[in-house]
């Protein structure tokens, strides 16, 4: 029959040649000198900050998602306004449209001249136009008299220092 070889490994110092056991296959022999390691168990205790700190957090993370859902709710109502006043703004856009073509349509000549008609009016004959001749030999222009040349050096004194004066 085969035989298998079982090693044990002990970490603290390793030794290969007294780790090694000779067995028959199905029958493992274990060494007796193997420690299992001590598992302790110990308990914290809650500290009292602990809790307080922990309440806060949640209430701050409350806060904090109250006020998210309550902008996203102001949010979406001020879109829903918008929406509104924009439809009122296409509709208002389309009864001008209206309006102006209806105005277009009564301020046309052929419009004017039915409703003048209406009135009993007629249209003008070339006979009933009246020309009138004005002369214009009646205006009177005076030439603006030439400066002197104090005169002259007085006005360009008188532009320099409101120049200057700004």
């Amino acid at each position: 029959m085969a035989e298998n070889t079982v090693r044990y490994y002990n970490y603290d110092s390793y030794d290969d040649a007294g780790s090694d056991e000779t067995t028959d296959t199905g029958d493992v022999v274990r060494d007796e000198t193997e420690h299992k390691p001590e598992i302790q168990m110990s308990r914290n205790e809650a500290r009292s900050g602990s809790v307080i700190s922990i309440i806060f957090v949640s209430l701050l993370a409350a806060a904090l998602l109250g006020s998210v859902i309550y902008s996203l709710d102001k949010r979406n109502t001020m879109y829903n306004k918008v929406f509104a006043l924009n439809e009122k703004l296409d509709s208002a856009a389309a009864e001008n449209v209206r309006l102006q073509s209806e105005l277009e349509g009564k301020v046309s000549a052929k419009s004017i001249e039915e409703y003048a008609k209406s009135l009993g009016m007629e249209k003008i004959n070339s006979s009933q136009i009246n020309y009138i001749t004005i002369q214009t030999g009646d205006v009177v222009t005076i030439p603006e008299k030439e400066k002197g040349l104090i005169a002259k050096i007085k006005s360009f004194f008188n532009k320099c220092v409101e120049y200057f004066r700004g």
